[in-house]
C-alpha cells in the first residue's frame, strides 16, 4: 500500500518510538545555539552529503521559508564540492535551486 506520508509506516507500527524521536527533533529546533535558518542550511548539506534527496527537498524550502536566499542556498550546496566533489554540482545544486524557486 502507497502512502503518501513515508513516515505513516513509523507512527503506525512504533508510536512509541516514534514519539521519543520526534521530542528529540523538536529538542534540536528548540536549540538556541543557531537561528533556524542557519540550521536548514546546514542539514541541506549533511542531507546531501548522506545522498539523501528527499530530505533535501524538504529542507531547501524550509530554509527560504526560515530566511535563507537563493544565493545562500547555492553557496551551501557548492560547499558539498569539497566533500562529494562533482555531485554537488551536477545532482544537487539543479536540484536545490529548482525546489528553492519552485518552493517545493
Amino acid at each position: 500500500m502507497k502512502q503518501d506520508n513515508p513516515l505513516q509506516s513509523f507512527v503506525e507500527e512504533a508510536p512509541e518510538i516514534q514519539k521519543a524521536y520526534a521530542g528529540f527533533i523538536q529538542s534540536l529546533i528548540d536549540d538556541k545555539g543557531l537561528d533556524n535558518k542557519t540550521k536548514q542550511l546546514i542539514y541541506i548539506g549533511m542531507k546531501m552529503v548522506a545522498d539523501d534527496e528527499r530530505a533535501v527537498k524538504m529542507h531547501v524550502p524550509m530554509a527560504k521559508n526560515a530566511g535563507a536566499t537563493r544565493d545562500e542556498v547555492k553557496t551551501t550546496v557548492l560547499l558539498g564540492l569539497s566533500v562529494i566533489g562533482m555531485k554537488a554540482a551536477s545532482k544537487y545544486l539543479p536540484l536545490a535551486l529548482a525546489c528553492y524557486d519552485n518552493g517545493r
